[in-house]
């Protein structure tokens, strides 16, 4: 499976579940923003962070229950997100990442000696 049929498949999903119903708070319909998203792939990174801080090791999937969990999980769930957010508004990502990686490869070693 290519990155985009990927991503079709975590939308349609994604939209099955509801993630994409808009709520409603206060009797009032609440479109999901950009920035929504935004803020939850940041909880993703937060809770791989915390998982990290919590000397869980980072490449291995524990369960609670039946649910996974852990680094990898995590950064699993963030993929998930931006997949799901990329289809939600159209953007090609498959090709965002082609032309983002053959740009990298012109650039010099360590974009010019930065340290991080």
């Amino acid at each position: 499976m290519n990155i985009k049929d990927l991503a079709k498949t975590v939308h349609a999903m994604a939209i099955k579940k509801g993630w994409w119903d808009e709520p409603i708070i206060g009797g009032q319909i609440i479109p999901r923003s950009i920035g929504d998203q935004f803020a939850n792939f940041h909880s993703e990174i937060s809770e791989a962070w915390e998982d990290y801080r919590n000397g869980k090791q980072i490449n291995v999937v524990y369960h609670d229950n039946d649910k996974p969990e852990g680094i990898p999980i995590e950064l699993a769930d963030l993929i998930i997100r931006v997949l799901d957010t990329c289809e939600a508004y159209n953007i090609d990502i498959e090709r965002a990442i082609v032309e983002k990686l053959a740009y990298n490869a012109s650039r010099k070693y360590r974009h010019g000696n930065k340290l991080a």
